[in-house]
């Protein structure tokens, strides 16, 4: 008995752990919701324009703990008369552990708003809601696509960075 222990004691530890995800806490960061025609006395009557557009930012926080936020920025207008603008940013708290180096950044940006995003789109349905409009139901967002956009575009950039150079200046 003892043997068998010892001999499946070294499989074991070789055995990768599985990445593990907690979320301690979420929270508002930062939110404005800024209800132009109603402040401006007009009437918005008519099929809204809505633009969104989504950033996310990530950062280090002590013990294994990320913080990552999402930043929502909606726009909404009729007729090219503004309706109103909606900033929020939402973030969480993550606890990451088993994740390697170079699949933290990815988990992060991916799998973190994932997580966040029902909760956000709650929030800024209720928000629109209270501020007299029906509520914005945000479409899912792909995080994964946008991850991938956004890498293509800072490789773009790093591009044109080093196209723009003169020849012999590295």
């Amino acid at each position: 008995m003892a043997e068998e222990s010892n001999g499946a004691a070294p499989e074991a530890a070789s055995v990768p752990q599985a990445p593990r995800l907690q979320i301690v806490t979420q929270f508002i960061r930062d939110m404005s919701f800024e209800n132009i025609a109603v402040q401006k006395g007009i009437p918005a009557e008519g099929k809204p324009d809505i633009k969104v557009q989504v950033n996310l930012d990530a950062k280090k926080r002590p013990e294994d703990r990320y913080e990552v936020a999402i930043k929502i920025n909606a726009t909404s207008s009729v007729a090219d008369n503004p309706v109103f603008i909606l900033e929020l940013e939402y973030a969480g708290l993550f606890h990451v552990e088993n994740v390697p180096d170079e699949q933290l950044h990815p988990f992060l940006m991916i799998e973190c708003p994932r997580q966040l995003f029902p909760y956000l789109r709650r929030i800024i349905a209720d928000i629109t809601h209270d501020g007299g409009y029906p509520p914005l139901n945000l479409e899912p967002i792909d995080f994964l696509a946008l991850y991938r956009n956004n890498i293509a575009r800072q490789a773009e950039a790093a591009k044109k960075a080093q196209e723009a150079q003169p020849a012999g200046t590295a």
